[in-house]
């Protein structure tokens, strides 16, 4: 009897560690859950956070039109991509189209232009002269009639780029003394896509 005795208390032991041994296991199994869970809030809160500040910061962000200054390549209300990483490190071309905030990045009103001179070059408007030749474009929605502080020749400086709206007859821009020439550190990005309307989708030349 004493050896059934030992038996069973042998066997309720085994029982007992068994069921810590589970216990140990589902509450490890717990642990990563929660850790698992915990590791993928933070992931989806750095992607949010990257999508609502760091993107539209230093990558690529959503413009709007305001005006018809640049028709009629560009129109009022129209939504535009503006890519903000190849401009600086590589060099803006003549004719991109460029968002800008002529007093400074701390004043929200941001404009869009078209580049017209570039760093180094003497810009004079007699006919839309650059470096003493006609520019040959057709973007320009109507002959420019206001030469303003180009009238004289402008010799931009390194970094410093003249630009003008494609519906000359109305658009501020370089010409005027208010806006002038454009530092390359107020320029917020290069317009690449247009994404609304969508009848309209597509890149921008």
């Amino acid at each position: 009897m004493k050896d059934d005795k030992d038996l069973l208390d042998a066997k309720l032991s085994g029982n007992n560690e068994l069921d810590h041994s589970n216990t140990d296991r589902i509450e490890e199994v717990k642990k990563r859950s929660l850790k698992a869970i915990f590791l993928e809030v933070l992931v989806y809160i750095a992607i949010f956070y990257a999508c609502i500040y760091i993107i539209p910061i230093y990558v690529i962000q959503r413009t709007v039109v305001d005006g018809p200054s640049m028709e009629n390549t560009l129109f009022n209300e129209e939504n535009l991509l503006v890519e903000k990483i190849s401009y600086r490190v590589d060099a803006l071309n003549r004719f991109d189209i460029i968002v800008f905030y002529p007093y400074g990045h701390d004043v929200e009103e941001y404009f869009v232009k078209r580049i017209i001179g570039l760093p180094g070059e003497t810009v004079q408007i007699i006919g839309s002269d650059i470096n003493g030749e006609v520019l040959e474009e057709d973007y320009g929605k109507d002959p420019i009639t206001y030469s303003g502080i180009a009238e004289d020749p402008i010799t931009l400086g390194e970094n410093e780029y003249f630009v003008l709206g494609d519906n000359r007859e109305i658009s501020f821009d370089s010409r005027y003394e208010e806006i002038g020439i454009i530092s390359k550190d107020n320029i917020g990005g290069r317009a690449i896509l247009r994404i609304w309307p969508l009848n309209k989708f597509g890149l921008i030349d």
